[in-house]
């Protein structure tokens, strides 16, 4: 159940591995469904929105499993070890792509394979590039324009079929044959 909530919050929020297992219970806001990212890359801090989906599998961690693996209750992590600790981030790459193996999706990856899916969807679904840079944390747009790339092959396709002017053998031979 933890991993399920962590693979869902890597999936939609986009956070860095780091930042995820930096993530504090007091930074996750169920009620507006948001999380403080604090200290992210460049020590800055930012609020990005989480998936109600998500936030369902955080909350049923939160209750059914978190409270067991506690050794100190005064633990802030939010995702901790079944040892009552912080879950360090050689564990959390371990255990995702794990996931991602077994999971045989054809592509290789870890923490930074739900980062990527979850631009190049947001993207691909219509997103403007700035929102998706700041749910990112780049200090740089060109740091988010990589995502495009992708995104710029799905409208291609896109635009193939569905734009007339995009479409080969389409003229009748009486027209193509006056010019």
């Amino acid at each position: 159940m933890r991993d399920r909530a962590i693979l869902e919050t890597l999936y939609s929020t986009g956070i860095r591995r780091s930042e995820l297992t930096h993530l504090d219970r007091f930074d996750l806001d169920i009620g507006r469904a948001l999380i403080t990212v604090r200290a992210g890359k460049g020590n800055k801090d930012r609020i990005i929105p989480i998936g109600e989906r998500t936030l369902d599998w955080i909350d049923r961690y939160l209750i059914e499993v978190r409270p067991q693996w506690l050794v100190d209750t005064k633990e802030d992590a939010l995702f901790v070890s079944q040892y009552g600790e912080r879950l360090s981030a050689d564990a959390l790459s371990a255990r995702v792509t794990k996931y991602v193996d077994e999971a045989d999706i054809g592509k290789k990856g870890s923490c930074h394979l739900f980062r990527h899916t979850m631009a190049t969807l947001m993207l691909e679904g219509g997103a403007d590039v700035r929102f998706v840079q700041q749910m990112l944390g780049h200090a740089s747009l060109k740091a988010t324009q990589i995502y495009t790339h992708v995104s710029i092959q799905q409208l291609k396709k896109i635009h193939e079929l569905t734009h007339p002017s995009a479409r080969r053998g389409r003229l009748a031979d009486d027209e193509s044959s006056e010019s």
